[in-house]
């Protein structure tokens, strides 16, 4: 189907990214941190701010977004949005229990991207899901390569399930000097969380990550079952990076040929990052760094993965979960028409974070998931068409 123009175009004009990453990621991290500080307060979620030691004594920043409000409540001056998520609870404070846990993990290419770029969509995805956040603020390329960025979430990931993460309710004392960390002048903004938030039950935790993020969260399950430490149950993948070729005429994958130029992230951009990434030729074949060369992708978590239609790793991003399917249970994978690489962070793309966000929860809580007009050509076209397809079928 057609792309909506309107739709390609705003994103374009929002977008941070840049012609040849390799010279512009340090202008696109400083970009990032001028939109970062314009970011408004969720007067619904209450963010805290945390370090994480990690075994070479470098010290990983989170960021923790715990819902105060039912989501689908309205504050003085606010409008309602949606509907009050089914199971979800508030003691006579207004404080929210949260029904899990998220471990979030940017993306950017490994090179950008941050905490503070994504504290907006972490606050809105901890109030609409009901979950508590943790955003994790990996290393970036190229000052650190690869293995670190994944080793700094392995780690991460690893105090999650143990227990040992100094956030309330898992492990420790917090700092709390975030801008945002404040207790919000809302209503139900009182109350001490540490008594309403329970240590993770392990069932209750999902890995999620977009792009990078994606690759790195997908990456680290693997990790986990390699090494016995911890098992994630669940993962959700955001239009991740799986692969390690984006080289028009050697790619298996006929998206970075047809969405490589003309849609925000280029097949170039890519090349550029992958290079930017790998410390060696021989991390493009290490399963760790690009997920969908292992051999074996037995024993992975639940997963749900969303592609783009208009990505150059949409491909790839389908490619992953039919492999997933064909040793594992519970994989699905739907395709986000009208989709564009990046679109979780873009205001202009609020039909499709909304129906991101519907199959989200139909994966997570088991919400139905009926068929919804597109946001773009096919939510006006006299032909119609849906805003998803389910690429495997599993519903």
């Amino acid at each position: 189907m057609p792309i909506n123009e309107a739709l390609l175009a705003a994103m374009k004009a929002a977008t941070l990214i840049k012609p040849n990453v390799r010279k512009t990621y340090r202008i696109q991290r400083a970009a990032e941190a001028l939109v970062a500080k314009q970011t408004p307060p969720n007067p619904k979620c209450r963010i805290e701010d945390a370090a994480v030691p990690m075994p070479d004594g470098h010290e990983v920043p989170l960021r923790t977004f715990t819902p105060i409000a039912p989501y689908g409540t309205a504050f003085p001056g606010a409008d309602a949005v949606g509907a009050i998520v089914a199971g979800a609870s508030a003691d006579d404070a207004g404080n929210i229990t949260p029904r899990g846990t998220i471990l979030f993990v940017h993306g950017g290419g490994w090179c950008t991207g941050g905490i503070n770029l994504y504290t907006q969509a972490c606050a809105h995805m901890a109030v609409r899901l009901q979950r508590r956040v943790i955003s994790v603020g990996y290393r970036l390329a190229p000052e650190y390569r690869f293995p670190t960025a994944v080793e700094n979430c392995y780690e991460v990931a690893r105090q999650l399930f143990a227990g040992e993460l100094p956030i309330s309710g898992v492990g420790g004392s917090v700092d709390v000097d975030h801008p945002q960390s404040a207790a919000p002048t809302a209503p139900t903004g009182g109350g001490d969380i540490s008594a309403t938030i329970p240590a993770p039950d392990p069932d209750s935790i999902v890995l999620f990550g977009d792009s990078a993020g994606g690759n790195l969260a997908a990456a680290v399950s693997l990790m986990a079952r390699d090494r016995g430490e911890f098992m994630p149950r669940t993962q959700m993948l955001l239009y991740p990076v799986v692969g390690n070729d984006y080289n028009p005429e050697t790619s298996p994958f006929e998206s970075v040929r047809t969405n490589g130029t003309d849609y925000i992230l280029t097949a170039q951009d890519m090349a550029d990052y992958i290079d930017m990434y790998r410390s060696s030729v021989a991390d493009l074949t290490n399963p760790y760094f690009a997920p969908l060369t292992a051999h074996d992708l037995s024993n992975q978590p639940r997963t749900l993965v969303l592609s783009a239609e208009y990505c150059p790793l949409r491909d790839e991003d389908e490619a992953y979960a039919r492999r997933l399917q064909l040793v594992n249970d519970n994989v699905s994978c739907y395709r986000i028409h009208d989709g564009i690489h990046g679109y979780l962070l873009n205001t202009s793309a609020v039909g499709l974070v909304s129906t991101t966000y519907r199959i989200i929860e139909h994966f997570l809580d088991d919400t139905p998931l009926v068929p919804a007009p597109g946001t773009g050509t096919t939510a006006n076209a006299p032909e119609g068409g849906d805003a998803w397809q389910d690429v495997l079928g599993t519903d």
